[in-house]
């Protein structure tokens, strides 16, 4: 029987047999490329377009999601002095506001680099390694994954359907 070749962007279908580390990570990476991808050709103007009524736009998303990460990777298990942890819904809302200087390249450049530092941070723990939390006491480095998971992979929703009327465009790749 032949073998169906697998789409290498595809990180959660390699690591299907993986441990539950390297699916956590992949099934995150893969959410995560997904939102750059979403930005790809799109002009500053389009980026930045409101759809929908709240704030919501693929440049803001794109903007929120590197808070989301320094919230939840630096802020919380390697915090310097002056990180602040957003904690108020009124911050989440204002983190996807956009500045004259945000670009799709500088945001994309900005949000990958802080992908990169959460992989750093990350990777120097295991998964039951516990930090306090402003507003939930503790959480594990497990739970930061897995809802870093649920939180990009619902923001990538909702860039595929921005994209989509941006464009027309659709799908993860």
């Amino acid at each position: 029987m032949a073998e169906i070749p697998i789409d290498p962007t595809l990180g959660p279908v390699l690591a299907r047999t993986g441990d539950e580390r390297a699916v956590l990570e992949s099934f995150l990476d893969f959410h995560r490329a997904t939102v750059s991808r979403k930005l790809a050709g799109l002009s500053d103007a389009d980026a930045r377009r409101r759809l929908v009524p709240s704030l919501t736009t693929l440049a803001g998303l794109v903007k929120h999601l590197t808070l989301v990460e320094r919230n939840w990777f630096p802020f919380l298990l390697a915090p310097e002095p002056g990180d602040a942890y957003m904690t108020s819904e009124e911050e989440a809302e204002a983190s996807f506001a956009l500045d004259d200087s945000d670009t799709v390249e500088s945001l994309v450049i900005d949000y990958e680099r802080a992908c990169v530092r959460s992989r750093e941070i990350a990777a120097r723990f295991d998964l039951d390694h516990v930090v306090p939390h402003p507003q939930l006491g503790e959480v594990s480095l497990r739970w930061i994954l897995t809802h870093m998971v649920e939180e990009t992979a619902r923001h990538a929703g909702h860039a595929d359907i921005l994209r989509e009327l941006t464009d027309g465009s659709t799908g993860a790749i």
